[in-house]
Formats: C-alpha cells, sequence, structure tokens
C-alpha cells in the first residue's frame, strides 16, 4: 500500500477520515451524528438506540484548500457490544470521547474508553460534553471536563444536538487534530483502505504503486 505524507497530494483530491464515536449507552452520539450528517432536524429526533455499529458521513472543508470526507462510526455503547465494536478502534484515524454533561458516571467513563481506543499508535481524540443545554441537570464542570481533557491530550468541545450548539465545531475541530496529526507524522495518508485515505481526482487517475493490488476495496 502507498503511503503518502505531508500535505494533499492532488489539488483535485481530498482526504478520507474514518472516524468513530465512542462513550457510554445513552449520552447522545446517534443524535450528535445525525445532527452533523443530516441536519439539526437529524439531531431533534428520538433515535433508537444504536445495536452494534451504525455508519455516517458528510465531506467538509480542510484548511488551506483541501477536502476531508468524514467516515462516521457510530458505536453501541453498551457492554453485550463492545466485543464488536473494538474491531473498529485499529482502522481509526479519529475519536469522539462522548459523555452526558447530566450523567456524571458516564464522564467517570472515559479514561476507560481513551485507553481502550488509544492503543500503540493513538488516533487524534477530542472529548465532547454533550447535552450542553439542560442546564438545570448538569453534574459536570466546565472546568473538571478540560482538566481531563487537557490530562489526555485532547481539545474539550460542549455541544447540543437539541439545539445543534457547537456540532459543526466539534467535527472540525477534530479533523484539524487529524490534519495535525498528519503534519507531525503520527498518523499517515494511504491510497487504498487505511484510516487516512487519500482520495484523487477523478480526471487524473494514479498508477498503481509497485507491489499494490489493482483492485482496492471501496472502503
Amino acid at each position: 500500500m502507498g503511503t503518502v505524507t505531508g500535505p494533499l497530494q492532488d489539488p483535485d483530491g481530498h482526504y478520507q477520515f474514518r472516524v468513530i464515536v465512542l462513550g457510554d449507552a445513552a449520552v447522545g452520539k446517534s443524535s450528535l451524528l445525525r445532527c452533523f450528517a443530516e441536519g439539526p432536524a437529524g439531531g431533534a429526533a428520538t433515535p433508537c438506540p444504536t445495536t452494534g455499529v451504525e455508519f455516517y458521513s458528510r465531506t467538509i472543508p480542510l484548511p488551506p484548500a483541501g477536502r476531508a470526507k468524514l467516515q462516521l462510526w457510530d458505536t453501541a455503547g453498551q457492554e453485550r457490544f463492545r466485543s464488536i465494536t473494538r474491531s473498529f478502534y485499529r482502522s481509526a484515524a479519529g475519536v469522539l470521547l462522548v459523555f452526558d454533561l447530566t450523567n456524571r458516571a458516564s464522564f467517570e467513563h472515559v479514561p476507560e474508553w481513551y485507553h481502550e481506543a488509544a492503543g500503540e499508535q493513538p488516533p487524534a481524540f477530542v472529548l465532547v460534553g454533550h447535552k450542553c443545554d439542560l442546564v438545570a441537570e448538569r453534574a459536570v464542570s466546565a472546568e473538571e471536563a478540560r482538566h481531563l481533557a487537557a490530562s489526555l491530550g485532547m481539545a474539550f468541545v460542549e455541544t447540543s444536538a437539541r439545539n445543534n450548539l457547537n456540532v459543526e465545531l466539534v467535527f472540525q475541530t477534530l479533523a484539524g487534530s487529524i490534519q495535525r496529526a498528519l503534519g507531525r507524522g503520527a498518523l499517515a495518508a494511504h491510497w487504498g483502505c487505511s484510516g487516512v485515505r487519500l482520495i484523487p481526482s477523478q480526471s487524473q487517475p494514479r498508477p498503481p504503486v509497485r507491489g499494490e493490488p489493482r483492485e482496492r476495496c471501496q472502503c
């Protein structure tokens, strides 16, 4: 598989970032993804509990001049599905660690989720405090959430899918973290299947890299 380092190699192409969303059950992972992928109406709807893994995607600008297609994997938080969702950790370029600001236990479980997903070559992470619209029910302060995020080496963003608050920001923040990880060599882009994939322009197909199969999976 050909590895691409440095900035975007094809001005007409773009990146694809594989992103997984982790956290306890009922913290609002599906609502957050639907708000981002489908618009505010998707975030306001009450989703059914995720069983296993569900998929979304959306392409966003990637400054200064690129684009990134976010391949988004919504994972179930229930313990009985953990063996299924673990198989997606190693192929992720970015992870949103989501907890419910009104549920302190979900916040206390964040380090467990982090260590489970980090592995030997950690992806980019962003900590997400969801349901910030429920001010009266809040159980976790912004200060302690920022402290935990800093201790784990990641940004912290508060969101509300119901009010469409900071939803765009959290995904742009994660995409920026992935882009910076690429710049410093912590992640590498590939032409084939990977957590970070470089998609060439349709007008200028890339010749196959020596030793690379001509048939590549369409992930």
